[in-house]
């Protein structure tokens, strides 16, 4: 394959990515609704399409509709740099998760793992550069908090990623997918738990959403943006959350393994993602928000250690089963 015909199918794959996932973000906000109205005993949307279903349209619409207004005192071109990295960051990051056997989003990276991680901390400049470049003190607030939140918990995550590096002895997600004769959710159960608890914690997710507690910091570190930038963050959160619903399938559940229909691949990886999405939607409508201290302290005393020795464990077990 010549290097055109490479970077031209790398490009039309990205494109395709990013429509599908702007796609996906608002059948996640409609399912998220359905499903917490389901949970809390109350009605989700249910007035605009049949069962409610073109809400997330309205919703979109809406903000198309609404005038862009950036205040006088900030930062214009970091105020609008912000949600662009937000969103972006986490876009790309698709790009390089398998969701079938040979099949990505756009790329195979031999050091996918570490793009996604390299990704994930791009996105906390953009957290930082939106409360910064608003030149106001609510969304200043919010952005040290959520820089300080996303700090404590990536090196968590990191470092249960590193587990399953260890065992699978590859960077690649692809290599990892196949190196799972047995998921690695039962030979790294503590690595699993972690990265479950730190995804939650990364996405801004309740309990750990205190970046963006409404009564204490009002909209948090997005306080003072509106219409379709604002917009970016909302995606930008919800492609999150897929995305580290994708990665928990891929490096924990088997990827695309599934116990029968091995040609059914995809399928399998969809309804894996899905399941630890549902289990984001629960864990919003049942657990309530931390304190601040809680979050940090729980972060930095209780699950670092733990990772530490989680991955410590695993490399003596290692270097023994060799």
């Amino acid at each position: 394959m010549s290097p055109v015909v490479y970077w031209f199918a790398v490009v039309i794959g990205i494109a395709i990515t990013v429509f599908a996932l702007v796609g996906m973000a608002a059948v996640l906000v409609f399912g998220e609704r359905r499903v917490l109205g389901l949970l809390q005993d109350r009605y989700g949307p249910n007035r605009v399409g049949p069962f409610g279903i073109l809400q997330s349209i309205a919703d979109a619409l809406k903000l198309l509709s609404k005038e862009v207004f950036i205040p006088p005192f900030a930062d214009i071109r970091f105020y609008l740099l912000a949600p662009v990295l937000v969103a972006t960051s986490v876009l790309v990051s698709f790009v390089v998760v398998p969701i079938g056997p040979g099949l990505s989003w756009a790329a195979d990276l031999n050091v996918a793992v570490l793009f996604v991680l390299a990704m994930s901390s791009i996105n906390a400049y953009g957290v930082f550069l939106g409360g910064w470049s608003s030149n106001s003190k609510y969304p200043l607030i919010g952005s040290v908090r959520a820089i300080a939140q996303l700090i404590s918990y990536e090196l968590s995550l990191s470092l249960a990623v590193m587990g399953v590096v260890l065992l699978s002895g590859s960077f690649s997600l692809s290599g990892i997918v196949e190196a799972q004769r047995i998921p690695y959710a039962l030979l790294q159960p503590v690595g699993f738990v972690i990265f479950l608890i730190c995804g939650v914690a990364e996405t801004h997710r309740l309990p750990f959403d205190l970046p963006e507690a409404e009564n204490e910091l009002a909209a948090g570190f997005n306080t003072e943006y509106g219409g379709m930038i604002f917009a970016l963050f909302f995606l930008g959160e919800y492609m999150a959350m897929l995305l580290i619903a994708a990665l928990t399938t891929t490096l924990f559940l088997g990827g695309w393994r599934g116990p029968f229909l091995p040609w059914a691949g995809v399928l399998w990886f969809a309804l894996k993602t899905g399941a630890v999405v549902l289990l984001f939607y629960w864990l919003r409508t049942s657990l309530p928000r931390l304190r601040y201290d809680q979050l940090i302290t729980f972060g930095w005393k209780f699950l670092l250690p733990l990772a530490l020795v989680n991955i410590m464990v695993t490399a003596l077990l290692g270097m023994f089963w060799m």
